[in-house]
């Protein structure tokens, strides 16, 4: 056996992260009688994602990210708004999607008698639990790493280095990562030394530089990895 320890990123890899962002931002907005909720969800995301790279690179912390996305978002709309307040409140609603993506509990129920499982995930570590408690996920993994509990986030080395320490007999030559990000998973992956599975349902193109070990469309497939 060429692995013996599984690393399962969670956001669209074990869990539908998409829809439980869309269902907890049309649940936000309407509670603050938001008229145009699709037009507010396509600049949040926008947004967001341009704070979570200033982040990557160093320019602002975390808490600045999940601390101002929303002051900002409605600051567009010439509103003034409590950050913290409505972060807050999107969190609870976000807590509560925990759909799980097709196959997931199938491929880990078949793994788990077999692989040493983990979790590395990005993410705000009382959401992250309460997800994967919810989807009924989390009994298949040994331990599950979140972000905000190392202080560190993916792809930084140190967020790896963290988890490495706390996996018993860990090898990284028998260890696989398994997600969906090229630019958190499979970059991380690729600069801590490990061997990468890219979840890629939607057929994307991998940039040269961002190469992944295995490429997979469907969960199931990565049995045939494995095997």
């Amino acid at each position: 056996m060429k692995y013996d320890t599984l690393l399962f990123d969670v956001d669209d890899t074990l869990l539908d992260f998409k829809k439980a962002e869309d269902d907890a931002l049309v649940k936000l907005f309407e509670s603050e009688g938001v008229s145009d909720a699709t037009l507010l969800t396509v600049q949040y995301k926008k947004l967001n994602q341009s704070l979570w790279k200033a982040f990557e690179r160093g320019e602002i912390s975390r808490d600045e990210v999940i601390q101002t996305r929303f002051a900002k978002l409605f600051e567009l709309h010439g509103q003034t708004v409590n950050g913290v307040l409505l972060e807050n409140t999107y969190r609870g609603f976000l807590e509560e999607g925990h759909e799980k993506i097709g196959g997931a509990a199938e491929l880990l129920t078949q793994l788990a008698p077999h692989y040493a499982l983990f979790v590395v995930t990005n993410g705000v570590s009382k959401t992250q639990y309460r997800r994967m408690r919810d989807s009924g996920l989390d009994i298949f993994f040994q331990k599950i790493f979140v972000s905000e509990d190392t202080g560190y986030q993916k792809p930084q080395t140190e967020f790896f280095d963290y988890c490495f320490a706390r996996i018993p007999h860990f090898d990284k030559k028998k260890t696989l990562l398994i997600g969906d990000s090229l630019s958190s998973d499979i970059r991380g992956a690729s600069l801590s030394g490990l061997d990468s599975c890219w979840f890629n349902p939607d057929h994307l193109t991998a940039p040269q530089d961002e190469k992944p070990t295995y490429e997979i469309h469907a969960l199931s497939k990565l049995l045939n990895i494995l095997s």
